[in-house]
């Protein structure tokens, strides 16, 4: 499926997040980048030895989700947006999402969006927890999301409702 349409399978979404009591411990990165390609900024950015390429800068990063304690500057560093944070820590309902948001305007904290799939498609109404913007993220903002575990592993996106 990811060939034919650039979004991947359940399948292979499920293989990149960590199992479920490590979401449920504190904040850890998801990195679905599911090509090689040459790309190591995450490896980079990430000063606690959690994110992994090797020598070979075409492989695919591997976490180290001991060592990932959630700071999120990996996010706004991958070019690709192939990065996002879990933290199942906060609610037995809820999880919390932080994804890179290119678009404008930027949602605010209080706001309550549409959660979208990898799709686009629709999923259930999310609340803008937290939105941080400073000038080293290099215009690539993250925006915390309060999300449904039940859409925990379906969820990649928002979009801002009409005014």
């Amino acid at each position: 499926m990811l060939e034919k349409t650039g979004v991947p399978t359940k399948e292979q979404v499920m293989n990149e997040f960590p199992d479920i009591s490590r979401i449920n411990e504190g904040p850890v990165v998801v990195i679905e980048c599911f090509k090689e390609i040459p790309c190591n900024p995450c490896t980079i950015a990430c000063k606690f030895d959690a994110i992994h390429i090797g020598e070979d800068i075409n492989k695919r990063p591997e976490v180290t989700e001991d060592n990932c304690i959630g700071c999120s500057v990996c996010l706004s560093k991958c070019p690709g947006l192939a990065i996002m944070l879990v933290d199942g820590s906060k609610s037995e309902e809820y999880v919390h999402m932080t994804i890179p948001y290119e678009f404008y305007p930027l949602p605010e904290e209080g706001d309550i969006v549409e959660g979208l799939d990898r799709e686009g498609e629709f999923l259930e109404k999310v609340k803008v927890l937290k939105v941080t913007n400073p000038k080293s993220y290099d215009r690539t903002p993250l925006v915390k999301l309060e999300v449904s575990r039940k859409y925990m592993y379906d969820f990649r996106n928002i979009r801002l409702e009409e005014m």
